[in-house]
């Protein structure tokens, strides 16, 4: 388990985005609100390598397992507040959230509908599925379209409203997994669509999904890949280091040590799936990450914004595990 000590370094600051409801910036400034990590979630080591550091951030690397995590971090009690309504039209998408996660509505199902072949190669027919951080409900809405029963489980309340009121899906609980009163082997498909390296505690998540799972069902996980040729090439500018949120980044390596932990084994891991649909402006905008000067090398691009095209940076993991076999 995590140990968690009181952060002593200086304020925490962050621009005040002008879309949405902005984080509140008294709780980045308060150093109370953060935690300093000193064990590794994974195997309990205080041995660790510092990556880079990003004040007040760094990205550590575990000695002896090698997971990489961030700390400080804030306190998971403050993690609605990370995930509130400018969380989902961030006017800082490149450290923290999407510039317009609805507007993207029409990419995202795309993107979930071609994610369906691998769900067709492991689950034959239609079922009850469980999607844990359903966000606005899109991969829920592909799955109804393709005949499952489909339940979501989402802790923003103001993502989770799209999902209800605009696609007319009615099985979507607001808040933990742990509250949803759902019953044990109750799913034939449980999804983590970019939502492990989100949780502070990922093993308790993954335990609690696995005693919901039928004996027979698959878990799918997608999450980025540390150990990717792409990460490697840009270190610190990779797009995926988000400190504020991506509290974990897992490789190969850490991730099958992590569900082998949660009692599941890994029947499939590969970076086929873990592309996207994306728009030119979003292309643009992740681009600046790289370099500022990619705002103004890119501006003639500007009136092809609403051209989208399918990325796969083979940066990502896609994962389809299962109960371990005693």
């Amino acid at each position: 388990m995590e140990t968690l000590v009181r952060l002593t370094t200086g304020p925490v600051h962050e621009p005040v985005h002008e879309k949405g409801r902005a984080m509140n910036p008294a709780l980045l400034a308060e150093p109370e609100n953060f935690t300093a990590i000193v064990c590794c979630m994974l195997c309990g080591s205080s041995h660790r390598d510092v990556v880079f550091t990003q004040e007040p951030f760094q990205v550590l690397r575990c000695k002896d397992c090698e997971l990489v995590y961030v700390s400080p971090r804030l306190k998971p009690e403050m993690l609605p507040e990370v995930y509130n309504e400018d969380y989902w039209t961030s006017g800082t998408p490149k450290s923290r959230g999407y510039a317009d996660y609805r507007k993207e509505a029409k990419l995202y199902l795309r993107t979930f509908h071609k994610r369906m072949q691998l769900v067709k190669r492991f689950c034959k027919k239609p079922g009850v599925a469980l999607d844990i951080g359903s966000a606005a409900g899109f991969f829920l809405k592909v799955l109804m379209d393709n005949g499952w029963e489909a339940n979501g489980v989402e802790l923003s309340p103001q993502i989770a409203s799209f999902a209800t009121d605009c696609l007319g899906i009615a099985n979507v609980h607001v808040g933990e997994l742990a509250s949803a009163g759902f019953a044990d082997k109750s799913f034939d498909l449980i999804s983590m669509w970019d939502l492990v390296e989100h949780i502070p505690e990922p093993l308790s998540l993954l335990k609690k999904a696995v005693s919901l799972l039928k004996d027979d069902g698959h878990i799918i996980i997608e999450t980025q890949n540390v150990e990717s040729r792409f990460a490697r090439f840009l270190g610190p500018k990779w797009q995926h280091y988000k400190h504020l949120e991506h509290l974990y980044h897992f490789s190969p390596k850490t991730i099958e040590k992590l569900l082998g932990a949660a009692g599941l084994e890994i029947l499939h891991n590969s970076p086929r799936y873990g592309g996207k649909h994306v728009s030119m402006s979003f292309i643009r905008e992740r681009a600046t990450r790289i370099s500022p000067i990619m705002k103004y090398l890119l501006f003639p691009l500007a009136p092809l914004n609403a051209m989208s095209f399918y990325v796969n940076l083979n940066d990502e993991m896609v994962i389809v595990a299962r109960k371990r076999k005693n």
